[in-house]
Protein backbone atom coordinates (compact mmCIF):
# COMPACT_ATOMS: atom_id res chain seq x y z
CA UNK A 1 0.00 0.00 0.00
CA UNK A 2 1.49 3.16 -0.85
CA UNK A 3 1.48 6.39 1.33
CA UNK A 4 -0.08 9.55 -0.07
CA UNK A 5 2.05 12.59 0.54
CA UNK A 6 -0.10 14.89 2.58
CA UNK A 7 0.06 18.54 1.36
CA UNK A 8 1.89 21.04 3.55
CA UNK A 9 -0.32 23.01 6.30
CA UNK A 10 -1.71 26.53 4.83
CA UNK A 11 0.74 28.29 7.40
CA UNK A 12 3.45 26.29 6.54
CA UNK A 13 3.06 26.68 2.62
CA UNK A 14 2.76 30.76 3.93
CA UNK A 15 6.24 30.51 5.52
CA UNK A 16 7.67 28.88 2.76
CA UNK A 17 6.54 31.07 -0.10
CA UNK A 18 7.60 34.64 1.81
CA UNK A 19 11.03 32.76 2.68
CA UNK A 20 10.96 32.14 -1.40
CA UNK A 21 10.06 35.77 -1.60
CA UNK A 22 13.17 36.29 0.76
CA UNK A 23 11.09 38.79 3.16
CA UNK A 24 12.17 39.11 6.83
CA UNK A 25 11.97 37.32 9.88
CA UNK A 26 10.14 39.75 11.47
CA UNK A 27 7.45 40.24 8.43
CA UNK A 28 7.14 36.51 8.42
CA UNK A 29 6.25 36.18 12.09
CA UNK A 30 3.64 39.39 11.74
CA UNK A 31 2.34 38.01 8.29
CA UNK A 32 1.35 34.79 9.78
CA UNK A 33 0.08 36.07 13.50
CA UNK A 34 -2.63 38.10 11.06
CA UNK A 35 -3.83 35.12 8.89
CA UNK A 36 -4.15 33.07 12.09
CA UNK A 37 -6.25 36.01 13.63
CA UNK A 38 -8.11 36.35 10.13
CA UNK A 39 -8.88 32.43 10.46
CA UNK A 40 -9.88 32.15 14.01
CA UNK A 41 -12.42 35.59 13.34
CA UNK A 42 -14.34 33.79 10.95
CA UNK A 43 -14.68 30.37 13.15
CA UNK A 44 -11.49 28.44 11.62
CA UNK A 45 -12.90 28.90 7.86
CA UNK A 46 -10.24 28.01 5.43
CA UNK A 47 -9.43 30.91 3.74
CA UNK A 48 -10.29 28.99 0.26
CA UNK A 49 -13.78 29.29 1.15
CA UNK A 50 -13.82 33.31 1.71
CA UNK A 51 -13.18 35.70 -0.24
CA UNK A 52 -13.79 39.87 -0.38
CA UNK A 53 -16.71 40.39 2.53
CA UNK A 54 -14.61 38.34 4.82
CA UNK A 55 -11.78 39.86 4.43
CA UNK A 56 -13.19 43.74 4.50
CA UNK A 57 -15.42 42.05 7.62
CA UNK A 58 -12.22 41.48 9.70
CA UNK A 59 -10.07 44.52 8.42
CA UNK A 60 -13.48 46.54 9.39
CA UNK A 61 -13.78 44.86 13.29
CA UNK A 62 -9.83 45.66 13.78
CA UNK A 63 -10.50 49.20 13.15
CA UNK A 64 -14.39 49.27 14.84
CA UNK A 65 -14.05 47.18 17.37
CA UNK A 66 -9.94 46.43 17.87
CA UNK A 67 -9.61 50.07 17.78
CA UNK A 68 -6.31 49.76 16.03
CA UNK A 69 -3.68 52.23 14.20
CA UNK A 70 -3.73 53.16 10.50
CA UNK A 71 -0.82 51.72 9.97
CA UNK A 72 -1.63 48.00 11.98
CA UNK A 73 -4.58 47.58 9.74
CA UNK A 74 -2.82 48.25 6.75
CA UNK A 75 -0.16 45.61 7.83
CA UNK A 76 -3.15 43.05 8.64
CA UNK A 77 -4.24 43.84 5.05
CA UNK A 78 -0.83 43.21 3.10
CA UNK A 79 -0.93 39.91 4.73
CA UNK A 80 -4.38 38.65 3.75
CA UNK A 81 -3.85 40.01 0.50
CA UNK A 82 0.30 38.09 0.19
CA UNK A 83 -1.87 34.61 1.79
CA UNK A 84 -4.75 34.93 -1.24
CA UNK A 85 -2.47 36.30 -4.10
CA UNK A 86 0.66 34.33 -3.51
CA UNK A 87 -0.55 31.21 -1.77
CA UNK A 88 -3.53 30.52 -2.64
CA UNK A 89 -3.56 32.38 -6.67
CA UNK A 90 -6.67 34.63 -5.75
CA UNK A 91 -6.71 37.90 -6.92
CA UNK A 92 -9.26 39.55 -4.38
CA UNK A 93 -11.05 42.89 -6.19
CA UNK A 94 -10.90 46.14 -4.52
CA UNK A 95 -12.05 46.12 -0.98
CA UNK A 96 -14.86 49.38 -0.75
CA UNK A 97 -16.50 48.68 2.28
CA UNK A 98 -13.66 48.54 4.59
CA UNK A 99 -13.91 50.88 7.79
CA UNK A 100 -10.55 52.53 7.30
CA UNK A 101 -9.00 53.66 10.97
CA UNK A 102 -8.18 56.56 11.67
CA UNK A 103 -4.66 58.52 10.13
CA UNK A 104 -3.62 60.44 13.40
CA UNK A 105 -2.43 64.06 12.31
CA UNK A 106 -0.07 64.88 13.86
CA UNK A 107 2.69 67.47 13.63
CA UNK A 108 6.39 66.07 14.50
CA UNK A 109 8.67 67.01 17.64
CA UNK A 110 11.42 68.31 16.48
CA UNK A 111 14.75 68.60 19.05
CA UNK A 112 17.23 71.07 18.93
CA UNK A 113 20.73 71.01 18.97
CA UNK A 114 20.92 71.60 22.59
CA UNK A 115 18.73 69.37 23.63
CA UNK A 116 20.04 66.55 21.11
CA UNK A 117 23.27 66.98 22.64
CA UNK A 118 21.88 66.51 26.04
CA UNK A 119 20.38 63.36 25.08
CA UNK A 120 23.41 61.72 23.39
CA UNK A 121 25.54 62.93 26.71
CA UNK A 122 23.16 61.15 28.78
CA UNK A 123 23.86 57.78 26.60
CA UNK A 124 26.84 55.75 27.20
CA UNK A 125 28.90 52.67 25.85
CA UNK A 126 27.50 50.84 22.93
CA UNK A 127 24.28 52.09 22.83
CA UNK A 128 25.86 56.07 23.30
CA UNK A 129 27.71 54.98 20.16
CA UNK A 130 24.87 53.55 18.52
CA UNK A 131 22.61 56.88 19.49
CA UNK A 132 25.66 58.45 18.07
CA UNK A 133 25.79 56.85 14.87
CA UNK A 134 21.80 57.39 14.03
CA UNK A 135 22.32 60.97 14.55
CA UNK A 136 25.67 61.39 12.61
CA UNK A 137 24.70 59.76 9.22
CA UNK A 138 20.81 59.51 9.01
CA UNK A 139 20.63 55.44 9.25
CA UNK A 140 17.36 54.15 10.58
CA UNK A 141 17.14 52.32 13.78
CA UNK A 142 17.45 48.60 11.89
CA UNK A 143 20.20 49.85 9.63
CA UNK A 144 22.34 50.24 12.45
CA UNK A 145 21.35 47.41 14.62
CA UNK A 146 22.12 45.11 11.04
CA UNK A 147 25.78 46.76 10.66
CA UNK A 148 28.49 43.94 10.32
CA UNK A 149 32.35 44.70 10.05
CA UNK A 150 32.74 44.27 6.43
CA UNK A 151 29.70 47.10 6.11
CA UNK A 152 32.32 50.26 7.81
CA UNK A 153 35.26 51.84 5.93
CA UNK A 154 37.38 53.77 7.75
CA UNK A 155 39.77 55.14 5.03
CA UNK A 156 36.92 56.40 3.16
CA UNK A 157 34.94 57.78 6.27
CA UNK A 158 31.58 55.86 4.30
CA UNK A 159 29.02 53.27 5.91
CA UNK A 160 27.64 50.82 3.34
CA UNK A 161 24.35 50.17 4.23
CA UNK A 162 22.75 46.96 3.18
CA UNK A 163 19.08 46.26 1.82
CA UNK A 164 18.03 49.00 3.50
CA UNK A 165 14.36 50.33 2.73
CA UNK A 166 13.15 49.62 -0.34
CA UNK A 167 16.03 46.50 -0.46
CA UNK A 168 18.34 49.29 -2.10
CA UNK A 169 21.58 49.78 -0.66
CA UNK A 170 23.19 53.15 0.04
CA UNK A 171 26.71 54.59 1.09
CA UNK A 172 26.14 57.53 3.70
CA UNK A 173 29.29 59.03 5.34
CA UNK A 174 30.80 58.04 8.86
CA UNK A 175 31.20 61.03 10.44
CA UNK A 176 34.68 62.00 12.43
CA UNK A 177 32.95 62.37 15.93
CA UNK A 178 32.47 58.59 16.24
CA UNK A 179 35.20 56.89 14.87
CA UNK A 180 37.42 56.90 17.57
CA UNK A 181 34.40 55.35 19.76
CA UNK A 182 33.61 53.04 16.89
CA UNK A 183 37.36 51.49 16.40
CA UNK A 184 37.65 51.15 20.30
CA UNK A 185 34.21 49.00 20.33
CA UNK A 186 35.31 47.08 17.01
CA UNK A 187 38.96 46.07 19.12
CA UNK A 188 36.48 44.73 21.93
CA UNK A 189 34.21 43.05 19.55
CA UNK A 190 37.14 41.64 17.62
CA UNK A 191 37.79 40.03 21.15
CA UNK A 192 34.45 38.90 21.88
CA UNK A 193 34.26 37.13 18.45
CA UNK A 194 37.76 35.53 18.87
CA UNK A 195 36.49 34.24 22.62
CA UNK A 196 33.44 33.07 20.36
CA UNK A 197 35.26 31.31 17.64
CA UNK A 198 37.25 29.28 20.33
CA UNK A 199 33.85 27.42 21.59
CA UNK A 200 33.16 26.85 18.01
CA UNK A 201 30.20 29.56 18.37
CA UNK A 202 31.15 32.22 15.89
CA UNK A 203 28.93 31.31 12.98
CA UNK A 204 26.66 34.36 11.85
CA UNK A 205 23.08 34.58 9.88
CA UNK A 206 23.76 35.60 6.43
CA UNK A 207 21.20 36.82 4.17
CA UNK A 208 19.88 35.28 1.31
CA UNK A 209 21.87 32.15 0.15
CA UNK A 210 25.18 33.02 0.96
CA UNK A 211 25.45 30.43 3.58
CA UNK A 212 25.31 28.13 0.99
CA UNK A 213 27.67 29.81 -1.82
CA UNK A 214 30.43 30.59 0.51
CA UNK A 215 30.31 27.91 3.43
CA UNK A 216 32.91 29.38 5.73
CA UNK A 217 31.65 32.94 5.45
CA UNK A 218 29.63 32.80 8.83
CA UNK A 219 33.16 32.23 10.54
CA UNK A 220 34.57 35.12 9.31
CA UNK A 221 35.39 38.57 11.50
CA UNK A 222 34.43 40.82 8.00
CA UNK A 223 30.63 38.91 8.44
CA UNK A 224 30.45 39.61 12.59
CA UNK A 225 27.80 42.03 13.42
CA UNK A 226 29.29 45.39 14.99
CA UNK A 227 26.93 45.31 17.65
CA UNK A 228 26.34 42.05 19.18
CA UNK A 229 23.87 40.48 21.66
CA UNK A 230 25.14 39.92 25.08
CA UNK A 231 24.38 36.36 24.80
CA UNK A 232 23.59 33.66 22.43
CA UNK A 233 20.23 32.88 20.50
CA UNK A 234 18.03 30.37 18.55
CA UNK A 235 17.74 30.64 15.00
CA UNK A 236 14.04 30.43 14.69
CA UNK A 237 14.86 28.97 10.84
CA UNK A 238 18.26 27.04 11.13
CA UNK A 239 17.36 26.24 14.79
CA UNK A 240 21.47 27.06 15.01
CA UNK A 241 22.50 28.25 18.40
CA UNK A 242 24.85 31.77 17.72
CA UNK A 243 25.16 35.09 18.81
CA UNK A 244 22.56 37.46 16.59
CA UNK A 245 22.91 41.00 16.52
CA UNK A 246 21.64 43.16 19.39
CA UNK A 247 18.01 43.71 20.06
CA UNK A 248 16.55 47.26 18.89
CA UNK A 249 14.31 47.62 22.03
CA UNK A 250 17.50 47.84 24.47
CA UNK A 251 18.77 50.57 22.12
CA UNK A 252 15.12 52.06 22.24
CA UNK A 253 14.65 51.67 26.05
CA UNK A 254 18.19 53.60 26.73
CA UNK A 255 17.45 56.30 24.06
CA UNK A 256 13.80 56.52 26.44
CA UNK A 257 15.82 56.42 29.52
CA UNK A 258 18.37 59.23 28.48
CA UNK A 259 15.18 61.42 27.49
Amino acid sequence: MQMQNTPPKLLDQVRDRIRVKHYSIRTETQYVQWIKRFILFHNKRHPQEMGTTEVESFLTHLAVNGHVSASTQNQALSALLFLYKEVLGIDLPWLNNVVRAKQPQRLPVVLTRTEVREVLARMKDMHGLMANMLYGTGMRLMECVRLRVKDVDFERSEILIRDGKGGKDRVTMLPSSVVTGLQTHMEQRRTLFEDDNRIGKANVFLPDALATKYPNAATEWCWQYIFPSGRYSIDPRSGMERRHHIDEKLLQRAMKKAV
